[in-house]
């Protein structure tokens, strides 16, 4: 802690005392709970603090936009159940981190976002400061919690308050509000020591009812055709071996969501990843762990699911979330952990098999789709398709599977969703709930950060173009990020045309972009690759090397539909139906 006049002892007038200010007692309260990284962009009021922080031996990177570092924090939450810390400055840097907060709190990342406002008595009077904004009021709709400190004696509950609201039951965003002033306050250095809380228990683990447990055994045992589903809540709960051990032991099949692919390998033989449609259609019995009825799995009912009826177990942290589009017949609510824990304890040593005329049907029907896929997989088309470039990148996955595949786009996150098979947990990361774009480089940066582990991310040209500047940041940092951009010219294809006018068709852009260049400017390895095969050699040497590296993927210009695979969200003219 740095003091601004020096004496120890705590008799001596107050002129000579040892003091301290918000600025040091922001940065001793995270560094006391473990919060050692900080992800934004500097500006006024928190240039000094970010400088300061760096100082004390807290990792500082800045962005090139608030959003892309907002979403860095998120999922470093997700990686590590710490909260990510986001800092911003007022009004628009903070708008600017709102939608990453809201992203954060939609997905159930814990994270921080931490902004300097204006002072509240001109705030509240509407005088009009420099950047004024009610952030508080703004933040509350769009996160778990919104905290605002005015004290520096209040720095160290505010933040314990702040951590435990992101961690605990269902993780999420957390808004704090510093307002100028407070950095600046300045009081005893041994009071605002002994100010300062370090989170005791912050995520307490929630144990399930005995008799849900019991429940959803006896409903799992009466299944003919059962199914598990494994949702992203499943993956950062992070008890790898218990689940495993679950669906190991149950001998049921199992669905991955996207971001939990991984967390038992794709190639696993109780796998449906390839017999979505079937398993969803056919299943009578669904447990779902960590998973969410929402728009990704067509709310747990119509065609999808088919027409015999489906009795749902499901396995949440959160009691609102039972019952929220179809019934729930055996909710079990608690920490995945100790849900998945107690389930095991309540099968026993001798749990039967499901149906064995299930599983085949389930192993024959995704053995045909994998056969079936395979020589699209392996062709060397010039220009590329998204079938031969993705297969490339589905061996190179297969044979560095340490590496952190970052995804996003449209055809290009729905067609990789598919093709690319996980090998190791929380090794996928991708828009998630919302379907966001533009999560890309900000992920890509928190990954490798994070976890030291070397990241490949897979653009869609139009979702790179959302946070593309941040290949700067990446050059910065020198970080192991290779990024392959699937170029086609366009949002879903580029060969719209617009017949009404001069300008281009709404979903072009220039033809025969060289993204590659960006990185070449910034001092980063650029390639332009044209072929499966240059594609391979460019990714493997980017992966060796380590060096931050872009591959402009030239993609044939007519590939791509409409919207990837959920076109049928997008609405029609009436009148074009006619």
């Amino acid at each position: 802690m740095s003091a601004v006049v020096q004496s120890i002892s705590s008799a001596a007038p107050e002129a000579e005392r040892e003091l301290t200010d918000g600025f040091n007692l922001i940065i001793d309260a995270l560094k006391l709970n473990g919060l050692d990284t900080i992800y934004g962009v500097p500006g006024i009021p928190i240039t000094d603090f970010g400088r300061m922080a760096q100082a004390a031996g807290i990792r500082v990177l800045s962005f090139r936009h608030e959003q892309n570092a907002g979403y860095a924090a998120s999922i470093a939450g997700f990686l590590t159940k710490k909260p990510g810390v986001c800092l911003t400055v007022s009004a628009p840097g903070f708008l600017n981190g709102l939608t990453a907060l809201a992203h954060a709190t939609t997905n159930c990342f814990p994270m921080i976002l931490i902004s300097g406002s204006s002072e509240r008595e001109i705030v509240d009077l509407q005088q009009g400061d420099y950047e004024e904004m009610d952030q508080l009021a703004v933040a509350k709709p769009l996160c778990k919690a919104a905290f605002r400190i005015l004290h520096a004696q209040d720095i160290g509950i505010g933040l314990a308050r702040a951590i435990r609201a992101a961690v605990s039951g269902r993780p999420g965003g957390v808004y704090l509000d510093l307002p100028a002033k407070l950095f600046g306050q300045v009081m005893d250095a041994e009071a605002g020591a002994k100010s300062l809380v370090k989170v005791i228990d912050a995520a307490p683990a929630q144990l399930p009812a005995p008799d849900s447990i019991q429940r959803a055994l006896d409903v799992l045992k009466g299944a003919k055709r059962p199914l598990i589903i494994l949702g992203k809540g499943a993956a950062y709960a992070q008890a790898d071996d218990e689940i495993r051990q679950l669906v190991e032991k149950s001998g049921i099949p199992f669905l991955p969501m996207s971001m939990a692919k991984g967390l038992l390998p794709d190639l696993h033989p109780q796998c449906a990843g390839a017999a979505r449609s079937t398993v969803l259609k056919d299943s009578d019995v669904v447990m779902l762990i960590g998973a969410r009825l929402n728009w990704l799995l067509s709310h747990g009912k119509g065609k999808s699911w088919g027409e015999a009826p489906k009795q749902f177990i499901q396995i949440d942290i959160e009691p609102k979330e039972m019952d929220s589009n179809v019934e729930i017949v055996a909710p079990v609510v608690g920490d995945i952990g100790s849900c998945i824990s107690a389930l095991l304890a309540g099968m026993g040593d001798a749990w039967p098999a499901p149906p064995a005329d299930w599983t085949a049907s389930v192993a024959k029907k995704r053995d045909e789709n994998v056969a079936k896929m395979a020589p699209r997989l392996m062709n060397n088309n010039v220009p590329m398709d998204y079938h031969g470039a993705l297969g490339v990148l589905r061996t190179i996955i297969k044979e560095r599977p340490d590496a952190i595949l970052i995804n996003e786009g449209a055809n290009t996150l729905d067609l990789a969703r598919g093709v690319i098979d996980m090998h190791q947990p929380r090794k996928r990361l991708d828009v998630g709930t919302w379907g966001v774009m533009g999560i890309g480089m900000g992920y890509a940066i928190a990954a490798a950060v994070e976890t030291g582990k070397p990241v490949l991310a897979v653009e869609g040209d139009s979702a790179f173009g959302f946070s593309g500047m941040e290949v700067e940041t990446i050059c910065r940092y020198n970080l192991p990020i290779c990024i392959v951009i699937f170029n086609n010219n366009g949002i879903y294809r580029g060969t719209d045309v617009n017949d009404a006018g001069a300008d281009p068709a709404t979903t072009v852009f220039v033809k025969d972009a060289r993204y590659d260049r960006m990185m070449e400017a910034f001092g980063g390895v650029g390639v332009n690759a044209t072929s499966p095969d240059e594609l391979k050699r460019a990714v493997n040497a980017a992966m060796d090397s380590g060096k931050p590296t872009l591959i402009n993927a030239v993609i044939d210009p007519t590939a791509g539909s409409e919207s990837g695979r959920i076109g049928n969200l997008n609405p029609q003219s009436a009148l074009k139906k006619k």
